[in-house]
């Protein structure tokens, strides 16, 4: 089972996501700012992470700068889920390292499929 940790700061989508991806078979932790999505992912190397991008303490480009610095967290797959849908923020997450950029609002499904994906291609 696969480990995916949600960054994101509006609690209501967090249970959306846990929920969807709980019933796909992942195991899912949260964070609710980028510091502590930063700190989680540290902790326990979760197999990919879904990032918002407009969070407190540390955005998620911050964030996504952080994780591809890191020799130890550099490969873990991640998939930009935010409602900054310009081409500049589109451009500049995938130019980051993002595996994935999806907009809000976005099909549940899709999202499901996408990470799915990135999760067999790393294992």
């Amino acid at each position: 089972m696969a480990d995916i940790l949600i960054a994101d700061d509006d609690p209501i989508l967090v249970e959306i996501l846990k929920f969807r991806l709980e019933g796909a078979g992942y195991s899912v932790v949260a964070a609710s700012d980028g510091a502590q999505a930063l700190e989680t992912a540290k902790e326990i190397r979760p197999d990919l992470i879904v990032l918002d991008s407009m969070m407190p303490i540390m955005s998620g480009p911050a964030v996504l700068t952080a994780l591809k610095a890191d020799p130890d967290l550099k490969d873990i797959p991640v998939v930009m889920l935010t409602a900054r849908n310009g081409e500049a923020d589109i451009v500049a997450g995938l130019k980051s390292g993002a595996a994935e950029y999806l907009t809000k609002p976005f099909i549940p499904q899709e999202l499901l499929v996408r990470i799915s994906g990135l999760v067999e291609a790393t294992q």
